[in-house]
C-alpha cells in the first residue's frame, strides 16, 4: 500500500484545503493519473498517482490538511478490473439521444423542457429570470408559468421569492490571504492615491491600424496591457523608488520591472508576475498576459509566477469602473489602476472635442516615495500613452534626432 501525502509547496505554507476528489474511492487510477486538487494560500495544483492501484480516499473534500499528512493510499498490488476500460469511455460519451431529444437548449446554456421552451419563445421570457427546478437544472413548464406570474420578479441564486435563507460557506485559504494581504497593506504602509487621465485617442489609433497585422505575425491580439506595462516599465527606470520596496530598515532597489498583473478569477483575486518587462517586445508581453491569465482561470499558477513582483498594474475598467484607488500589493510600494475608457467633451487648443479618456490612478507607500515622485511617475507614464511612438526607447525621435 502506497500512501500519497500532501506535497510541499512553499517554504512559508503549512496547510492546504482539499478542493475535490478527480478519482472517488475504491477506483482504479493510473499511474500520473489526477486523483485531487489542492489548494494552498497562494495557489490550486494537482496531486498524481504514483502507482497504479485501486485508491483509497482519506481527506474529504473541504478538509484543511496539514502539509505531510496522508491524502490517500493506492493499493499497487490490485489486479486491475476487467474491462475498465469500458466505463471511462461510456463516461466520456456524449449522453444518450433520448435525453438529448427531451431537452432544448434555449440559449446561454439554458436547458428546458419542449413544453417550456415553446412557451419561453411565445411569451418571449428571459430564461435568466427563471429559476430551474428540473432535474440537472432543468427548466419546466411551472417554472415558465411562475415567472410569467411574477414578472420583475427575481429570486437569488438557490432562494425563492421573499426568502430570508443565510447561507455560510468555510472561507478558502486563497480568500484568507487576500484578506491578510489587504488588512496588513492598509495597516502598515502609509498609503496614498494620486490621479490622472490619459487621452487613449493615439494607442485607439495604433490598435485599429495595426491589429490585424500584429495578429497575423504573432498570433495574438494587441490589446491595452502592453501599451501600460511598457509605458510604466520606462517611468519606473526613471523613478526608481516607485520600483523599490522597504525591508526592515533597509530600501531594495530593484535594475528591472517585474510588473505584476491582478487577474480576477472565480475563486479570488491573483496577482501572477510578467518577468523583465523592460526587456519584453510589445507581443512578448501580451503573449504573457495571455498565458497568465489563463493559467489563473485555470489554477494552474505556480507558486514562482506568483511572487516577487516590483510593481503591479490592476484594470478595474474591464469590469466598468470610473475610477478607484488600488490597494498596494505588499510588499512593493506601488499599485496603477487602470479604468474604464469613456468619451469625454474635453478642452484641446481652445476647442471643446470628444476624446476616449482613462482616468489613472497611483496608489502609493509615502514612507518611501514622495508626492514629487509619485505625480511625476504618473504624469510620465499619461505622457508615453499619449504618444505611443516614446515607447521605443522613452524620448521623442524628432527631438533625439535634433539632439535638444
Amino acid at each position: 500500500m502506497i500512501e500519497i501525502k500532501v506535497p510541499t509547496v512553499g517554504e512559508s505554507i503549512n496547510e492546504v484545503t482539499l478542493l475535490k476528489w478527480t478519482k472517488k474511492d475504491g477506483e482504479w487510477v493510473e499511474r500520473d493519473e489526477v486523483i485531487a486538487e489542492l489548494e494552498s494560500e497562494k495557489a490550486t495544483f494537482e496531486v498524481n498517482a504514483e502507482q497504479a492501484g485501486i485508491l483509497t480516499t482519506v481527506g474529504k473534500e473541504g478538509d484543511t490538511l496539514n502539509i505531510g499528512d496522508v491524502l490517500a493510499k493506492i493499493d499497487e498490488t490490485a489486479n486491475k478490473p476487467e474491462g475498465i476500460a469500458a466505463p471511462t469511455a461510456e463516461k466520456a460519451a456524449p449522453a444518450p439521444v433520448k435525453n438529448e431529444a427531451s431537452v432544448t437548449v434555449v440559449s446561454n446554456d439554458i436547458k428546458a423542457t419542449p413544453v417550456a421552451s415553446a412557451i419561453i419563445a411565445d411569451k418571449k421570457v428571459d430564461p435568466s429570470n427563471i429559476k430551474p427546478t428540473g432535474a440537472g437544472g432543468k427548466i419546466v413548464k411551472h417554472d415558465v408559468l411562475e415567472a410569467l406570474a411574477n414578472p420583475g420578479k427575481k429570486a437569488f441564486a438557490g432562494g425563492e421569492l421573499y426568502s430570508r435563507n443565510v447561507r455560510q460557506e468555510k472561507m478558502s485559504n486563497l480568500r484568507k490571504t487576500i484578506s491578510k494581504r489587504l488588512v496588513e497593506a492598509k495597516n502598515t504602509t502609509a498609503m496614498l492615491t494620486t490621479f490622472n487621465e490619459v487621452d487613449m485617442t493615439r494607442i485607439m489609433e495604433v490598435r485599429k491600424q495595426h491589429k490585424d497585422k500584429f495578429k497575423e505575425l504573432h498570433g495574438v491580439n494587441l490589446g491595452f496591457m502592453s501599451f501600460f506595462a511598457k509605458a510604466c516599465a520606462i517611468a519606473l527606470g526613471e523613478w526608481p523608488s516607485v520600483n523599490a520596496y522597504i525591508d526592515g530598515d533597509q530600501l531594495v532597489y530593484h535594475d528591472y520591472a517585474d510588473i505584476s498583473i491582478a487577474v480576477s478569477t472565480p475563486r479570488g483575486l491573483t496577482v501572477p508576475v510578467m518577468r523583465n518587462v523592460e526587456s519584453l517586445s510589445m507581443a512578448d508581453i501580451e503573449k504573457k498576459v495571455v498565458e497568465l491569465a489563463g493559467k489563473a482561470r485555470d489554477s494552474k499558477l505556480t507558486a514562482e509566477e506568483l511572487q516577487g513582483g516590483t510593481f503591479t498594474i490592476t484594470n478595474g475598467g474591464v469590469f466598468g469602473s470610473l475610477m478607484s484607488t488600488p490597494i498596494i500589493n505588499i510588499p512593493q510600494s506601488a499599485i496603477l489602476g487602470m479604468h474604464k475608457i469613456q468619451e469625454r467633451p474635453m478642452a484641446i487648443n481652445g476647442q471643446v472635442v470628444v476624446r476616449p479618456m482613462m482616468y489613472l490612478a497611483l496608489s502609493y507607500d509615502h514612507r518611501i516615495i514622495d508626492g514629487r515622485e509619485s505625480v511625476s511617475f504618473l504624469v510620465r507614464v499619461k505622457e508615453l500613452l499619449e504618444n505611443p511612438e516614446l515607447l521605443l526607447f522613452g524620448k521623442d525621435p524628432v527631438k533625439t534626432l535634433l539632439e535638444v
